[in-house]
């Protein structure tokens, strides 16, 4: 049995905190992204069309039915059929964030999944996060492409557009969105440091058995590639290439290019 959801005014209350929460750390940027919530009465909390998320007041907020449609005065954002097809497809879910975290869409515009045995924290708590492929923002297509990964998944990377993550709280949700962003800039710099260590079978399988994370996602495990031990073959980059002393000065270039970025950023 699920729980029936919060209250409209406390689902308010959250989309508003979880919206600051995302534009001050960086995962949506002018009005990108879209919260919401799946209330008590069987209605959905949405964020407004068009505003920026770090910036809402509870009045702001737009009140729809199960299938998006408004009750009252506002307009909800037209990404909200992508929540209203996970509402469907998961009853246990009553909250849902969409976003750009900048590192994980990368990957997404990369075409790449973040299914590698990297971090156990991931690996034990959001487990794979599959590549959706590409529909057109607002449209059906979105909505379509989504639904088979959302029965087995708390988290999609949205190719070439962002991330969404859902789960029974919005806590929750908010929660995965970090973990994405985070394991995305981890694998992002250990890739720039020229080496990938991924965990083994054996260490992979000792981990999901242990209960020392305290949560269960939909879709435990990775994508496990038996690595050799470390010291035993070359520092290899993105593409497998095997990298030696001659592309040394590229590498320190790169480092330079990192570094100037992040001190233009603040970071």
């Amino acid at each position: 049995m699920t729980s029936t959801g919060p209250s409209i005014d406390r689902a308010k209350r959250e989309i508003v905190a979880v919206g600051r929460r995302l534009w001050q750390r960086g995962l949506v940027a002018g009005s990108e992204g879209n919260v919401s919530a799946r209330v008590e009465s069987g209605r959905i909390v949405t964020t407004p069309s068009g505003a920026c998320k770090g910036f809402l007041e509870p009045e702001d907020l737009v009140v729809t039915d199960l299938d998006g449609r408004p009750l009252g005065e506002g307009r909800p954002s037209s990404e909200l059929r992508m929540h209203v097809r996970i509402y469907a497809l998961r009853r246990d879910v009553h909250g849902v964030v969409h976003a750009h975290p900048p590192t994980a869409t990368g990957f997404a515009i990369a075409g790449e999944a973040l299914d590698e045995c990297v971090v156990p924290e991931v690996i034990a708590t959001l487990g794979w996060v599959p590549l959706v492929p590409y529909g057109t923002p607002s449209t059906e297509e979105l909505p379509e492409r989504i639904g088979p990964y959302v029965p087995t998944h708390d988290a999609l990377l949205l190719a070439n557009h962002g991330a969404v993550t859902y789960a029974a709280t919005l806590a929750r949700a908010i929660d995965v969105m970090e973990s994405l962003e985070q394991a995305a800039r981890s694998l992002l710099i250990a890739r720039l440091l020229g080496r990938v260590r991924r965990l083994s079978r054996n260490e992979v399988d000792r981990l999901m058995g242990l209960d020392a994370y305290g949560v269960s996602p939909g879709n435990p495990g990775c994508t496990i590639t038996d690595p050799e031990p470390l010291g035993e073959r070359p520092a290899r980059g993105p593409a497998g290439e095997v990298h030696g002393p001659e592309d040394r000065a590229l590498r320190e270039r790169i480092s330079a290019i990192v570094s100037e970025a992040l001190e233009g950023t603040g970071a």
